[in-house]
């Protein structure tokens, strides 16, 4: 599967973003690989089981923006990328956080293997 880094950064965030959306946290989880490195704005957790939790956690209606800011290509199947997010809640006003994260490809489906996000206000 070759592409850009933006391009396959694209095609892992906006399933992703989907499923965010959708508020289905299984299906979120399913973006991450096995053994991902999750760092929310909550202690972290290490697979995908602590993602599900994660996300189920999280306000019905909230939805994903996300702005692919830098890209980086580590490896052949390894690629990094710095993003803005804006999270949009019903109930109250909009966060935007900063996002790192770095991809993998497993088999030949790239997924997420480490989700960092910060808040710099």
């Amino acid at each position: 599967m070759a592409g850009s880094e933006a391009e396959i950064l694209r095609t892992v965030l906006d399933r992703w973003r989907s499923a965010v959306d959708a508020h289905e946290p299984d299906r979120v989880a399913s973006v991450f690989t096995e053994d991902a490195v999750f760092q929310g704005l909550h202690p972290y957790s290490v697979g995908r089981g602590g993602v599900a939790a994660y996300y189920t956690a999280q306000p019905l209606g909230m939805t994903a923006a996300y702005e692919i800011r830098e890209t980086r290509r580590l490896a052949d199947d390894v690629v990094l990328g710095y993003l803005k997010v804006e999270f949009g809640f019903t109930d109250r006003p909009a966060l935007t956080v900063h996002l790192g994260v770095v991809v993998r490809r497993v088999g030949n489906v790239w997924l997420i293997g480490h989700y960092q996000v910060s808040r710099l206000d």
